[in-house]
């Protein structure tokens, strides 16, 4: 385990098409300030998969600078192995702490084929890996037989696991129980799906990667130190703190979640408000504002 705690995945927000410094700069701030355990860029939410090298090579030089001493995650992920490699090339000479990889496709992979990118990945750079299991963005739905298999042909210290939203506490706690049997000892199972986190790290799950934790990292830390307590009134404090952003969840739900935290970070002054690339867009006037709503009623930073 390289990452646990609270992993902020950052917006990679846009000026003009192209990356925006001083936007990327401002979140990585106010994540450091408020205490996350590392930061990620160039993930779904970082929108690593719509920029060129040059771009996200700037991108984890940049992110890095900001975070100071606090670990940083850069998406290699890559449709072509070659690219991927590059990436990760990239991302170690620019001070990355790990990668965060997962496989992405156009034509459909085989197992075989999933687990000789991670190993050729693997292979490019010292740096550990993240297995970043993201099958709603990717189309490549892991098991845990291809967890194994993966694991022990690349250097993988984490697993990024998607939460289901359908898992009970109890469902979760077996889920991640049957996962860490098939990992190495030692293996950190990290949570992903802002809305179900809580029952992940309720359950046992080592790390939260959090959308919420890039753009309101106070709100998403104070929501991880209390669920991985041993008090149980702090646990239920998880609970009743998840329940409340229900009206922020339904927002992601609706529209995604990249584009309800690139209208936060706008609201907030953090991004201009059509901060994404194109094809993607920014919600509609209504929507945003709905967005800011949210974020003042229920005091969100």
């Amino acid at each position: 385990m390289e990452f646990p705690g609270l992993n902020a995945y950052l917006l990679t927000p846009l000026r003009d098409g192209r990356p925006d410094p001083g936007a990327l700069e401002r979140l990585a701030g106010r994540a450091v300030h408020a205490g996350v355990d590392a930061v990620a860029v160039l993930g779904s939410t970082g929108v690593g998969a719509y920029l060129g090298r040059a771009d996200r090579a700037e991108t984890v030089r940049r992110a890095v600078a900001a975070a100071g001493p606090v670990p940083v995650l850069a998406g290699v992920s890559a449709l072509r192995t070659e690219d991927a490699v590059r990436h990760a090339e990239d991302a170690a000479a620019a001070g990355a702490a790990g990668l965060l990889l997962s496989a992405m496709t156009y034509q459909p992979l085989t197992e075989d084929e999933v687990v000789g990118l991670f190993a050729d990945v693997g292979a490019a750079t010292g740096l550990p890996v993240v297995l970043y299991d993201n099958p709603t963005t990717t189309h490549v739905a892991m098991t845990e037989r291809m967890y194994t298999r993966v694991a022990a042909a690349a250097p993988v210290r984490d697993v990024k696991i998607p939460g289901r939203s359908e898992d009970d506490e109890a469902a979760t706690r077996a889920r991640v129980g049957r996962i860490r049997a098939a990992l190495p000892p030692g293996t950190g199972v990290g949570i992903s799906g802002d809305a179900v986190a809580t029952a992940g790290l309720l359950a046992g799950c080592d790390a939260w990667h959090s959308v919420l934790g890039g753009t309101l990292p106070r709100t998403a830390a104070s929501l991880t130190r209390d669920a991985a307590a041993a008090d149980e009134a702090l646990r239920d404090r998880a609970r009743d703190a998840t329940a409340r952003l229900e009206p922020l969840w339904a927002m992601m739900r609706a529209h995604g979640s990249l584009r309800v935290m690139a209208a936060v970070a706008a609201h907030l002054g953090l991004a201009d408000v059509d901060c994404l690339p194109r094809p993607l867009r920014p919600l509609a006037a209504g929507e945003r504002g709905r967005c800011a709503a949210i974020v003042t009623e229920l005091g969100l930073d």
